[in-house]
């Protein structure tokens, strides 16, 4: 389910493919069984009412679910600069051989970081989080033979903007992980393929009405797309781009 997610282009097709076939299957249960009375119809649109609201809601969090972990991406995107920026600064606080490897090794290292925001492929990324681990490796050796040497205090305040660097990809990779449950996506589908049974079991004959019947699995399929597009970091239009992280290297490139 998770690789599924990263394709909405695929999750609309499906969940579209899936709807409309359950409109059709309710169509056709109702047309081997007698017609529906019409205190039975009274009934029956409660229930649709009810499960109908249900879905709404589901969907509605699940919304706000994936906004607010988009905005969550976005804002550490900004801390992760912002930590980054402030290290290199703090650098000059060490002698200054190790002050100029500590700004090389950052310099290289928000190239790294930009590429993560940036690509698509897996294998790609697996390249750059390898050449992220050595970095992260090399700049805290950098800052921490020189800090245990000094023991002092604007050297302990280098070592703990370095601790605020790594701290903050961390940070990011876990916000990236954290996607909605694939128990939510069952759930969402289940009661939307049971909405859409319904809406056939119930439907009266004619060309316009079974136009109609498209309405929902449409307007559902849609909302699916969006939500995975929104929720997913890597797959779909809506992405977080590292535009302060690329704002600072030009900056430091310049520097």
């Amino acid at each position: 389910m998770d690789h599924l997610i990263r394709f909405p282009t695929l999750i609309l097709a499906l969940s579209l493919v899936v709807l409309w076939l359950s409109v059709w299957i309710g169509v056709s249960i109702r047309k081997r069984r007698r017609s529906l009375e019409e205190n039975e119809r009274e009934d029956f649109g409660t229930i649709m009412s009810a499960i109908l609201t249900l879905l709404g809601l589901i969907i509605g969090f699940s919304f706000s679910m994936a906004i607010s972990r988009y905005d969550q991406r976005k804002n550490l995107e900004e801390a992760e600069a912002n930590a980054i920026g402030t290290e290199y600064l703090r650098a000059e606080f060490l002698p200054a051989s190790d002050a100029a490897k500590i700004r090389s090794l950052l310099r290289n290292y928000i190239d790294q970081r930009i590429a993560f925001y940036a690509t698509r492929d897996d294998r790609q990324l697996g390249q750059i989080d390898a050449a992220t681990a050595r970095l992260e490796t090399d700049l805290w050796s950098a800052v921490q033979v020189p800090a245990a040497a000094q023991n002092t205090l604007l050297a302990t305040i280098a070592v703990t903007g370095m601790n605020d660097v790594l701290n903050s990809k961390g940070s990011t990779q876990a916000a990236w992980w954290n996607r909605i449950p694939n128990a939510a996506w069952g759930l969402m589908l289940a009661i939307a393929i049971c909405c859409s049974l319904l809406i056939g079991y119930g439907a009266r004959t004619g060309k316009a009405r079974t136009t109609l019947l498209l309405v929902l699995p449409l307007v559902v399929s849609i909302s699916f797309y969006l939500i995975a597009d929104i929720d997913g970091p890597r797959g779909g239009m809506v992405r977080v781009h590292a535009q302060n992280l690329m704002v600072l290297s030009d900056s430091l490139h310049s520097h």
